[in-house]
């Protein structure tokens, strides 16, 4: 599984629109700094996904999103590639024992497919919106992810680099 964490807010994503011919699009802009945060692991080869929504990223936060995977997996070994952000080396980080963390290089985002995730979320659930209440965002953001969770193929699709899926699993 490849796992990175988002964080979703209140300042809102302008983005292109449809407008009849003639017509310009009229789209509200606000700019408040309050934020949900999304995490995310997901197999790219069959399109599972498991997702939380938290108040903040660190290393106790991570340490419960571990513990959710864990517990969603309780008879696999699971192999997570995670990128190098401060709490996922963290010494009081707590990996439950059937996860192995695996860094990722320096520098890399464009290897984790979970990146794909973020970008087809913010698109089709985010985009020139405006929020009252950072429980509205999280509202948004919970029905997303379910969305997402729910369709494992969609996920796949997002997810597969196209030479995952031409592997082998029980290769000798």
């Amino acid at each position: 599984m490849f796992e990175d964490e988002a964080r979703f807010g209140r300042i809102s994503d302008p983005r292109r629109c449809w407008a009849p011919a003639g017509m310009r699009p009229e789209v509200k802009v606000q700019i408040v700094r309050e934020y949900e945060y999304a995490f995310a692991a997901v197999s790219p080869h069959d399109g599972v996904l498991d997702t939380l929504v938290l108040p903040t990223v660190n290393a106790e936060a991570m340490s419960v999103f571990l513990a959710e995977v864990a517990q969603r997996h309780p008879h696999e070994l699971i192999l997570m590639v995670l990128d190098g952000a401060g709490w996922h080396r963290a010494k009081r980080l707590q990996v439950p024992a059937n996860l192995r963390l695996i860094p990722l290089p320096p520098w890399s985002p464009q290897l984790n497919p979970v990146e794909h995730l973020w970008d087809e979320v913010r698109e089709k659930w985010f985009h020139n919106r405006v929020f009252a209440s950072l429980a509205a965002v999280d509202e948004q953001l919970v029905r997303a992810l379910l969305a997402c969770e729910t369709d494992p193929q969609q996920v796949a699709s997002l997810a597969g680099f196209p030479w995952i899926t031409h592997i082998p699993l029980n290769a000798n």
